[in-house]
């Protein structure tokens, strides 16, 4: 019996020397060690052994039974640990992560607050969710005022609404009555209208600049700073009359078109300009809503829209890119 286990260790051994698989591993057990494994075949014999005898044979297998069961798990650990790296080509190119990326959007806010902080101004916020005062009435723009059917505005009941444009931040910050005031205000507006070039929501960002003495002249050299700022000093300029319920008197700025340099183009409908933001001094009227006194402080306001400033700096023909969350265009910009 003694050499039957001798033998059976010598044969297992070699077995398990060729195993190449962590499949291998399980079928050796059950052969081995089994039920009806050739161990516990020669266990059977026991009884045909002496009482002398049957003690050491009984040390004798056990030993091989735990030989065997720490070979086979040692052997599986191995080979799981070489299967983890079997079938790798270490000459591919290797796999670099995904990196994320700024949204184009609040790149752009970036930029354009870095250009506004480096002019003395400051950011400035306020809710989304508004009032009908602080939306409209505050802003010289009364009930039945024809400017209010331009906001298409999302109302809710009690006279709340959705904020059409940034301008009632500029409101809340004056009636804190701490001047000066020079502020920029960039946010989310929302308005009902959804096409190429407008969507319910977009961003805005709106100036405001109240202080004793201001003018006209410091609109313009503002405006002609910024603009310079984010699109090059070549960019020719030029103010419009227009008119906004709370600046008087209002403009409109438009700059030489990006696209064509001025020469006539699809886009700027063979003008040459391009309208792309809107300003003025504010309006006396605004004031009275603030308790500021219009004979001792002027200002100046202006507003413009973030997407379409993106839209004319990267060549962007149809704002709802910036919202359809296509990688192949974000990527682009990451």
């Amino acid at each position: 019996m003694e050499k039957q286990l001798e033998a059976l260790k010598q044969t297992f051994c070699e077995e398990l020397g060729h195993a190449r698989k962590v499949d291998d591993i399980e079928p050796m057990r059950v052969k081995y060690l089994g039920r009806k494994g050739a161990l516990t075949s020669i266990l059977r014999q026991m009884g045909t052994l002496s009482p002398e005898e049957r003690p050491r044979m009984g040390a004798l297998s056990n030993a091989l039974k735990t030989f065997m069961e720490d070979a086979l798990a040692k052997k599986s650990e191995e080979l799981m640990r070489t299967s983890k790296v079997s079938g790798i080509d270490v000459t591919l190119p290797g796999r670099a992560p995904r990196r994320g990326g700024i949204h184009i959007i609040n790149q752009v806010i970036r930029e354009l607050e870095d250009i506004f902080l480096g002019l003395g101004f400051t950011v400035a916020s306020g809710p989304e969710v508004e009032d009908d005062y602080h939306n409209f009435q505050a802003l010289n723009i009364p009930e039945h005022h024809p400017a209010r059917d331009m906001q298409d505005t999302f109302y809710f009941q009690q006279g709340i609404l959705l904020r059409t444009h940034t301008s009632p931040v500029q409101v809340r910050v004056m009636e804190k009555g701490v001047l000066p005031v020079r502020i920029i205000a960039p946010g989310k507006v929302y308005r009902c209208d959804s096409d190429v070039s407008h969507t319910p929501m977009f961003h805005q960002i709106e100036g405001l600049w109240v202080e004793e003495g201001i003018t006209f002249v410091h609109l313009k050299g503002v405006l002609y700073e910024f603009i310079h700022r984010l699109f090059g000093k070549d960019v020719p300029l030029r103010f419009r009359p227009s008119f906004f319920s709370f600046t008087e008197p209002s403009a409109e700025v438009d700059i030489g078109c990006i696209m064509c340099k001025g020469k006539g183009c699809r886009v700027c409908k063979n003008s040459g300009w391009m309208e792309i933001l809107g300003c003025g001094m504010v309006d006396p009227e605004v004031y009275k809503y603030v308790n500021i006194d219009p004979e001792k402080v002027t200002g100046f306001a202006f507003g413009l829209g973030i997407e379409r400033i993106a839209m004319l700096k990267y060549g962007i023909g149809d704002i709802r890119m910036f919202f359809e969350n296509d990688l192949r265009f974000l990527e682009q910009f990451a």
